[in-house]
């Protein structure tokens, strides 16, 4: 009888339950000549398929059982019943494991022993494809599971029908329940005592089943394991839902006090309750647990560690004298109420202290504000009125880096200016302008030498551009000069078609303009020896008496500049004069030359406007809440030269350019850093998720620049403040501050503007802010503060943005660090209102300050 032609006939058909009947019936001779045919067949089918076909799913529970009831190992069945390409990558659970189980029935219990232990220790997630066969296989053969973590997070994640009292695994597998990890992971959404393992566990203590030690001991061991809140969530509800009595926690008490520094918070918080419940406690182990938690960074966890020292004092007074050191650690809470409360608690129960203890809340005064510190200073320096504490003031600024350094120049071979085309890339401004400059000098001087010498290396990779629709960065100019330059370029006179049409942004237009004027040279023949708007410096500035010097080379050859070039290069002239550079200008007699003596650095003005759509101001916005539809509306303008790329420069922004240019554009208006900025503002706001965000490298250049910061340049620093993952925003603030040219009203109203947007947080506004006043700039950082708060402020009936109170605190704390006076109308206003919330209590402080009598500086 053809076994093997009836077993393929009913795996091609795909008939898993007929197959697995008569598979039942196979011999052991049988078994084997399946065996052997069964990697043929599987070659075959998978050969009807596309590589990336999932066909063959289609055969695997055939196939699958066929495998388990006749390949001889353990080891072959297991790597047989979950090869890849039985289930893609989407694949859910087996749906075939009662069809496996049946063909396995018949096997050797140590055989199937064996299989079970194999098939664990493949499991890779608790939802595995292979779980529920794994855990079939242990409850029937009894077999003690292999310890596998993945295993017990797949156990609880997969109950048993038969219920949990009755699992063969319970007695195994529920210590590991406490060790095993992604466990907490698995049953984090348990959240019901009525259903589920939260209902299950505790009913199976209560009944005998397990022991509550078990489960409580559990609880705590996972609680001083560690790990995320997440991962313990679960185990923080058992404990709950266990709700162990007051001898079970005394028994375990040092371990409660074991959680209480580092634990999560939701852990300590538990661990808290059910000390305070009633354990037997030590003075020493309550100054320990009150210390532990008053040092926490929660203030939920500080609010509760003080109640329980006031409540445990108030019912034993002896014990005044262990609270010195925990207060000592409040007065470093972040909170002015946990502050305040701790120093009432320090003066109400000085009379209980010994001297160890009065010394160490003197040596915690001066981690309070000015004005706790005076409250509490005199009381524990012997009862005598001391001095104030001196206040924490933070150093002075350092020095300011220096403004500009001299750029590199230009490649003076052919051999330099190919190794920066063809080997190091031209990426960058300053490598662009320096190899611009080498070509255009190089190509006068011996355009054929140089043609010889920059023969690209893989020429192909530069003929792709020509089938583009436009050029639209300045890298494809300068190729395209490169290749025109050695004839052999696709396309001749394409700087006219290759010119984007629509409108660009005026520095992305100007770039493109600068590479096709030297592109038509290229090919007409036209080239100047040099050009004229080559940096000397790293601000991009061209110095005027070097600017001079180029425009002399070019009148005594009789040589004309290239427009775009002219124009740029008096961009980048410094705002301060050269008088010896002048009068050297005044002698030039070329149309260029008069250009240059007569250019005085022009001053437009600029505006920042924000609006909600097409729907009016920042008021009308901020009313309405619309903020996905913000735009910022820069414009310069007002000045006019009659030179067109100029005038352009000078102009309104447009939101058209290549992201790969933006860092480019201060280079290219390092004497107006405003205008540069206001043509950067339309790009600070990222409206799609692909889009570059103005970063760092921009606002520093921007600060680096000449001219007076205004509204463009604040809102520019303003968000690369906000942005976490640009922690050198900071030194950009401190060095801008340091220069004495940071804007710090404008800063600060744009700073309030974005937080009320929701562009940036609050929480990482007040976290750099923070980090620069303790870096020196605590003046700036008030007035920064200052212009901020009007906008910020809550009006009555608005509920404050979320961090508010610590951007009050950090406001309170550099107003006197600075000495700053005089009332903020909207700060009085603010602090008028009802109530005790920390907010309120910051607000307070710092209208206290600005309006004290005591002398000090005016803000």
């Amino acid at each position: 009888m053809d076994h093997w032609g009836e077993i393929r006939k009913l795996i091609e058909a795909r008939h898993a339950e007929r197959l697995t009947e008569r598979l039942e019936t196979l011999g052991e001779d049988d078994r084997k000549e399946v065996a052997a045919r069964l990697p043929e067949l599987l070659k075959e089918l998978r050969g009807r398929f596309d590589r990336w076909d999932d066909g063959l799913v289609d055969y695997a529970v055939v196939l699958r059982v066929a495998g388990a009831a006749t390949l001889g190992g353990a080891a072959a069945v297991a790597s047989w019943l979950y090869r890849r390409e039985y289930a893609p990558r989407w694949a859910g659970a087996d749906n075939d494991v009662d069809l496996v189980l049946r063909v396995l029935a018949g096997r050797p219990a140590a055989w199937r022993a064996d299989l079970a232990g194999r098939l664990v220790l493949r499991l890779r997630r608790a939802d595995d494809r292979g779980m529920a066969l794994a855990l079939a296989l242990l409850r029937e053969t009894g077999v003690t599971p292999p310890p596998h973590d993945v295993l017990v997070a797949g156990w609880v994640s997969t109950p048993p029908a038969a219920g949990l009292r009755d699992d063969p695994l319970l007695d195994q597998l529920l210590p590991r329940l406490f060790e095993a990890e992604g466990v907490g992971r698995a049953l984090q959404w348990e959240n019901d005592p009525r259903r589920g393992w939260l209902r299950a566990l505790p009913g199976l203590a209560d009944s005998g089943r397990v022991k509550r030690e078990t489960l409580t001991g559990g609880c705590l061991s996972r609680f001083l394991r560690g790990g995320t809140g997440i991962d313990l969530r679960f185990f923080v509800r058992l404990h709950e839902a266990l709700d162990p009595s007051p001898a079970e926690v005394a028994a375990h008490a040092r371990d409660y006090l074991r959680l209480l520094p580092a634990a999560p918070g939701p852990v300590a918080e538990l661990a808290t309750r059910r000390l305070r419940a009633g354990a037997p406690l030590t003075g020493d182990d309550l100054a320990e647990a009150w210390e532990a938690l008053l040092f926490r960074a929660e203030r939920k966890l500080v609010r509760a560690g003080l109640a329980w020292l006031r409540a445990s004092v108030r019912r034993e007074p002896r014990l005044a004298d262990v609270v010195a050191a925990p207060l000592a650690r409040a007065f470093a809470a972040d909170s002015r109420e946990l502050q305040e409360q701790a120093v009432e608690l320090a003066l109400a129960h000085v009379g209980g202290m010994g001297e160890e203890g009065r010394a160490a809340v003197r040596e915690a005064v001066e981690l309070l504000p000015p004005d706790l510190g005076r409250r509490v200073a005199p009381v524990f320096d012997g009862g005598v009125v001391a001095e104030a504490p001196p206040a924490y003031v933070p150093p002075p600024l350092p020095p300011a880096a220096e403004r500009a350094r001299p750029l590199e120049p230009p490649p003076g071979t052919p051999g330099e200016l190919r190794r920066l085309l063809w080997d190091d890339g031209v990426r960058g401004w300053q490598r662009w302008e320096r190899a611009l400059a080498g070509l255009v000098t190089l190509a006068a001087r011996d355009r054929d030498g140089l043609a010889a010498a920059l023969e690209p290396p893989h020429r192909q990779w530069t003929y792709w551009q020509y089938r583009e629709e436009s050029w639209r960065t300045a890298g494809h100019w300068l190729t395209a000069a490169v290749l025109s330059l050695l004839g052999d370029a696709p396309e001749q006179r394409a700087w006219l078609r290759m010119m984007p049409v629509h409108r660009l942004a005026a520095p992305h237009r100007l770039l493109l303009h600068r590479g096709a004027e030297v592109l038509r040279a290229v090919e007409e023949g036209g080239l100047p020896p040099l050009l004229l708007a080559t940096p000397t410096h790293d601000t991009g500035h061209v110095a005027a008496a070097e600017l001079v010097r180029r425009l002399e080379v070019l009148e005594a050859a009789g040589a004309k500049p290239l427009a775009a070039d002219l124009q740029q290069a008096l961009l980048r002239l410094p705002r301060i004069p050269d008088p010896g550079a002048a009068a050297r200008a005044a002698r030039l007699t070329s149309p260029a030359g008069r250009i240059v003596a007569a250019w005085t650095c022009p001053e437009p003005g600029t505006t920042l406007e924000w609006r909600c759509g097409d729907e009016g101001p920042e008021h009308d916005w901020r009313d309405r809440g619309h903020r996905h539809t913000i735009a910022l509306v820069p414009s310069c303008g007002g000045v006019r030269t009659g030179l067109p790329l100029v005038d352009l420069m000078l102009g309104d922004a447009e939101r058209h350019a290549d992201p790969e240019h933006l860092a480019w554009w201060p280079s290219m208006l390092p004497a107006h850093g405003e205008v540069a900025a206001a043509h950067l503002a339309p790009y600070v706001l990222r409206r799609h998720w692909n889009e570059e965000p103005v970063g760092p490298e921009q606002a520093l250049a921007v600060a680096r620049a000449e001219g007076p910061a205004g509204a463009a340049s604040a809102l520019l620093l303003a968000r690369v403040l906000g942005d976490p993952r640009m922690p050198e925003s900071l030194e950009v603030l401190l060095e801008t501050a340091a220069r004495g040219e940071l804007p710090e009203r404008e800063l600060g109203r744009q700073l309030a503007l974005l937080v009320s947007a929701g562009e940036v947080r609050m929480v990482d506004v007040v976290a750099v802010l923070d980090a620069a006043a303790r870096g020196g700039a605590y003046e700036q950082v008030w007035r920064i503060a200052a212009a901020a708060l009007p906008v910020l402020l809550p009006r009555p009936g608005e509920r404050p943005h979320n961090g508010l109170a610590r951007f009050v605190a950090l406001a309170a704390s550099a107003a006197e660090w600075s000495g700053a006076r005089g009332e903020l109308p909207e700060v009085r206003a603010a602090a008028a209102r009802k109530g005790t919330s920390d907010l309120l209590r910051e607000t307070r402080r710092l209208h206290d300050h600005l309006t004290a009598t005591t002398s000090g500086k005016e803000r």
